[in-house]
């Protein structure tokens, strides 16, 4: 599939989830013995470890159709980065959605500051640049997607198999949004 038709498939099946049609395909033992031999998801979707966040549900999907890597605030590391790296390389994968979502916690923490011990400010550390770049942080949704587009950037930044890729045009990525009260995905590109 090519870009849009990618893009296409992903909200197609989101529209399905707010609907509450979800087909339900693909989630069988039938599909599991298939995926045995190997996978070849159609897109990756670097999402936020939040309990809430299920994107395989929120575009409707079954098993193996995408290569989900989670991290709480979605961001783009150096563990993110190479799991991406290998769906890329290795899965043929030229698709990568990176979903923010309403209400994210590790963005709030982020805004809170303070001492939350060695990991955990390490992880919003990551964060900050999308803080530096908004004068107002009383804004969840707006800093939540200023970081969605950040951790994108920063896929590019940090790989060359990922900015190679772009550049011939093989490889799009795209930041999205999540509305945890509709289910409703909100392309940001």
């Amino acid at each position: 599939m090519n870009h849009q038709e990618i893009r296409s498939r992903l909200v197609e099946g989101n529209n399905r989830f707010v609907e509450d049609k979800l087909d339900g395909k693909l989630q069988n033992s039938s599909r599991r013995d298939e995926l045995t031999s190997g996978q070849e998801p159609f897109a990756i979707v670097l999402s936020c470890a939040d309990s809430r966040v299920v994107p395989e549900l929120a575009f409707d999907t079954g098993l193996g159709e995408l290569f989900v890597v989670r991290v709480a605030g979605n961001v783009a590391n150096t563990s993110s980065i190479a799991s991406i790296e290998y769906a890329v390389a290795h899965c043929n994968c030229n698709y990568i959605v990176v979903l923010g979502h309403q209400s994210c916690g590790a963005v709030k923490a982020a805004i809170a500051g303070g001492d939350n011990g060695k990991n955990i400010n390490h992880l919003l550390g990551q964060i900050q640049p999308a803080l530096d770049a908004c004068t107002d942080h009383s804004d969840v949704p707006n800093l939540v997607k200023k970081n969605a587009n950040i951790s994108a950037t920063n896929l590019l930044k940090e790989s060359g198999i990922l900015s190679e890729a772009v550049e011939k045009g093989t490889l799009k990525i795209a930041p999205a949004y999540y509305h945890l009260d509709s289910g409703k995905v909100e392309f940001l590109d």
